[in-house]
């Protein structure tokens, strides 16, 4: 890797302080320096006390040379549907010809999924050397904030810098929660995406959904093209009210003209301010991947300043998957696994299931939960009392809510339960009673998910 481009009085410094810390030399290294950082994803819904600032992440970046102004930006903000519509967008602006980053999270299987390049993750000796130029930098955000780095700080700022030093030519830039103080957000992005908005992280960016609004539409700057698939007026309004240069919303200037399920995925026509797209063939499930298709067209149409060619499209979605999103795992039986980890989620995936892969044979689900997330709200969402056989289950993640508990909270509230404590030995058990022609869905969280893949795909890298 190139070296990381900071100011010349930084370097400077580096040459004369003992505060810097040594290069990380190993993947295992890596991962455990940054394994030592305030993961605010194990603690959501906690008593989280800290004022939200883009102090640390500010100065982080200036020390780094400001790498994140150097490469073209979309960002990605939504309740739900960003990590779908990321990707999507990657696989759009790839097939022009330009190399694209992206930095999505939190990750599926390892944590190099969070960087990406064409949607492929770094690899291990990648991600060190990403990781060891932020730990190098990070003593002297220390010494100015009295603060360490986050754990999402780290990972994004690495994410940034390592883009700049390669030279990608257009960066696709997911939001963790929010938008406003989120750390992804130290770009002044030339695209802005907002899929939508929904009652999710209401402790921590509500308490309204009028809150949430706010708090996403503050990834729109002046000179920002602003990409609003949400649909309720009065969220609309809010997000129009930020001074930015365009805003195309769904039903108005962009949307999905037809939608049919098709063997293998959908087919589906998109309009756009500059034009019609038809019969593009999305190898993705659920009517909702329509939707996230169609703001990723949008989106790369706003970039380019122009329509794609439908060839081009449909090039790109050819090469489209989507891990952990009702993603079909193996056949006979056949298991799905989706990270839905909100009802509004699990809403379209039951929309999924039982819509577009109706049987007979009434299939099983292997539910896991996180804090503070209400096991009944995702249980009802995913229209309980249609399966044959609930095994509730906890991921290894810190806010797992316990299987017994679980097993608990959905007793009487739709088929008999079933209690196993292990995601593996739950998935394993689903299978055994499926047989050769069931049906199992795998959900509740992405972690969850995470573990059900690592046990059914080759994740190695």
């Amino acid at each position: 890797m190139a070296s990381a481009r900071l100011p010349k009085r930084t370097r400077n410094r580096q040459s004369s302080t003992d505060t810097t810390s040594k290069p990380l030399h190993t993947y295992d290294e890596a991962l455990q320096w940054l394994q030592g950082h305030y993961n605010l994803e194990q603690h959501l819904g906690g008593n989280e006390t800290t004022p939200p600032s883009l102090e640390r992440m500010n100065l982080l970046m200036e020390l780094l040379g400001n790498p994140q102004r150097d490469i073209p930006a979309i960002h990605i903000t939504g309740t739900n549907g960003k990590g779908s519509t990321s990707r999507m967008l990657v696989e759009l602006i790839g097939a022009t010809g330009l190399d694209v980053g992206s930095y999505t999270s939190p990750h599926i299987d390892r944590v190099n999924d969070r960087i990406t390049i064409a949607n492929e993750p770094l690899d291990d000796e990648s991600m060190t050397l990403a990781l060891s130029e932020i730990a190098q930098i990070e003593p002297w955000v220390i010494e100015a904030t009295g603060q360490p780095l986050s754990y999402f700080e780290v990972l994004c700022a690495a994410a940034y810098n390592w883009f700049a030093a390669t030279a990608v030519d257009v960066n696709v830039i997911e939001v963790g929660m929010g938008g406003r103080w989120d750390a992804t957000n130290v770009i002044d992005a030339q695209v802005a995406v907002i899929t939508n908005i929904g009652p999710d992280h209401l402790e921590t960016i509500g308490p309204t959904l009028t809150d949430v609004a706010r708090e996403k539409a503050g990834i729109i700057s002046d000179d920002t093209h602003v990409i609003c698939g949400e649909t309720s007026p009065d969220l609309i309004d809010i997000i129009a009210n930020i001074p930015h240069r365009e805003l195309w919303q769904r039903h108005l200037d962009f949307d999905v003209d037809e939608d049919h399920l098709a063997v293998g995925g959908r087919l589906a026509d998109f309009s756009t301010p500059y034009g019609h797209h038809s019969e593009i063939f999305l190898p993705v499930h659920g009517a909702h991947q329509s939707r996230n298709a169609s703001t990723a067209v949008a989106a790369a149409e706003a970039f380019f300043g122009q329509q794609l060619d439908p060839d081009l499209i449909s090039e790109a979605f050819t090469q489209l998957t989507l891990p952990a999103r009702f993603e079909i795992i193996q056949r006979h039986p056949t298991v799905i696994i989706d990270g839905a980890h909100n009802p509004p989620a699990a809403s379209v995936v039951s929309d999924t299931l039982f819509h577009d892969f109706a049987t007979e044979e009434r299939p099983l689900l292997v539910i896991g939960v996180n804090r503070p997330r209400d096991p009944l709200q995702l249980l009802n969402a995913l229209d309980g009392k249609q399966y044959s056989r609930i095994i509730a289950t906890a991921a290894n993640w810190a806010r797992a809510v316990p299987a017994k508990e679980l097993g608990s909270a959905l007793e009487g509230n739709g088929a008999a339960i079933e209690v196993v404590p292990q995601v593996s030995d739950a998935v394993d058990r689903a299978i055994e009673i499926a047989g050769e022609t069931g049906i199992v869905l795998v959900t509740g969280s992405l972690y969850v998910a995470s573990e059900a893949r690592s046990q059914l795909v080759d994740t190695s890298r």
